[in-house]
């Protein structure tokens, strides 16, 4: 183990440039999910967000956000991470398939014009890639928030925020926490 402050100013130093570039790449990007977010809350839908691992740490962490508060006072957003049951993710798993447990829960709880976000640093997640399929029929926006290219999750997302990089899944991730800050920031100022 390398624990030199040079290690980890490197690291500091590989987050910032991923985010500088970031940043020009999805900034226009980041406005339209957040637009699609806004529109669906306005109209009394919501928010169903959902990965594996980090990820649905990152789901939880997103949905919080909306139904408490980010910045300020306002009213509550309905939004649900998808990773937090787990009677249902068990239970799923166990009669459907792992790769069924976020669409067999948007199958039974979003509707026509709700927001369905996925994570996936890969962008091949099969659960994510389910998810999106099911929350295309149903009439769901869909969000893919990945890493590079998008993976399968690019062709199923409305709006595909692919962090432009190969670096590993932990510099993608922390990119990821900024996109996903931005998005409640915008949507809490739009609504407020």
């Amino acid at each position: 183990m390398d624990a030199s402050p040079d290690t980890v100013k490197q690291r500091f130093e590989q987050t910032a440039s991923l985010l500088t570039t970031a940043a020009d790449a999805l900034a226009a990007k980041t406005v339209e999910a957040a637009e699609i977010i806004v529109a669906s809350l306005a109209a009394d839908g919501g928010v169903f967000v959902f990965g594996n691992g980090g990820s649905a740490a990152d789901a939880q962490h997103m949905a919080a956000e909306l139904v408490g508060r980010f910045l300020v006072d306002r009213r509550a957003f309905r939004a649900e991470a998808l990773t937090t049951d787990t009677s249902a993710l068990t239970s799923i798993a166990n009669d459907y398939g792992y790769d069924q447990v976020f669409a067999r829960q948007l199958s039974g709880k979003a509707r026509s014009g709700d927001v369905a976000m996925g994570i996936s640093t890969s962008g091949n997640s099969p659960n994510v890639v389910a998810a999106l399929e099911v929350a295309q029929q149903i009439g769901c926006k869909t969000v893919a928030l990945t890493g590079s290219g998008g993976g399968q999750c690019a062709a199923l997302a409305d709006v595909l925020l692919a962090v432009p990089s190969d670096q590993p899944p932990p510099r993608i991730q922390e990119t990821h926490a900024v996109i996903y800050h931005t998005i409640c920031e915008l949507v809490e100022t739009a609504l407020k």
